[in-house]
Formats: structure tokens, C-alpha cells, sequence
């Protein structure tokens, strides 16, 4: 990457505008995030990792609280031969939950 240097300035707020060739250069649009590192007197900039976020995480967990308030009763502990037979199910078996999901997927 060649070496890219911007100037801005600061305001009595203490807020700047990231120049658009250190935006483009980052890969930072438009509700992005970016990193500050202050190391020995010299700052860095970096894009800031984004956690990808499921958005139909928050309306099922919403939905869980309002049925488990509704309805406490129906909680029921697993059974240890559902926890037996859920462990051999599984034996062996090694899954990576960040790896991309291939081929077609139906919702």
C-alpha cells in the first residue's frame, strides 16, 4: 500500500472529518468504524473490526423472554439421556461457527 498523508483539522469539539483518500484507502464508508492506537507519540488509524451482527438474533431472544415470562412452567431441564444421546450425536464431530456458510441456503 503506498504511503497516503492527509491533513484535517479539529474542531472546539474535538471532532475532525477522515479525508477521503485515508476513508478509501481503510475501506470505511459511510457509518463505519475506525481504530485510533496511540503508540510513543505517534497515532494510527485503522478500520475497526466490525462484529457481524444477525438481525433476527434480537427478535428471537425477544421473543424467548416474553414466552419464558409468559410461561415458566414450560422450562423443563434435559433429561440425561437427551444429553447422552445429543453427546453421541455429536461425537467427533468439529464445526467451526465463523466459517462461511457454502453453497445454497433456504430461510
Amino acid at each position: 500500500m503506498p504511503v497516503i498523508e492527509a491533513v484535517c483539522t479539529i474542531t472546539a469539539k474535538g471532532q475532525t472529518t477522515v479525508p477521503k483518500a485515508i476513508r478509501q484507502a481503510l475501506g470505511v464508508s459511510y457509518g463505519g468504524r475506525i481504530a485510533f492506537r496511540v503508540d510513543g507519540g505517534t497515532v494510527s488509524v485503522s478500520a475497526a473490526d466490525e462484529p457481524e451482527q444477525d438481525p433476527a438474533l434480537a427478535p428471537f431472544l425477544a421473543l424467548l423472554e416474553s414466552d419464558i415470562a409468559a410461561r415458566p412452567e414450560a422450562l423443563v431441564p434435559l433429561t440425561p439421556e437427551l444429553a447422552a444421546r445429543m453427546t453421541a450425536a455429536t461425537e467427533g464431530v468439529t464445526a467451526d461457527p465463523d466459517a462461511p456458510i457454502e453453497g445454497e441456503v433456504a430461510l
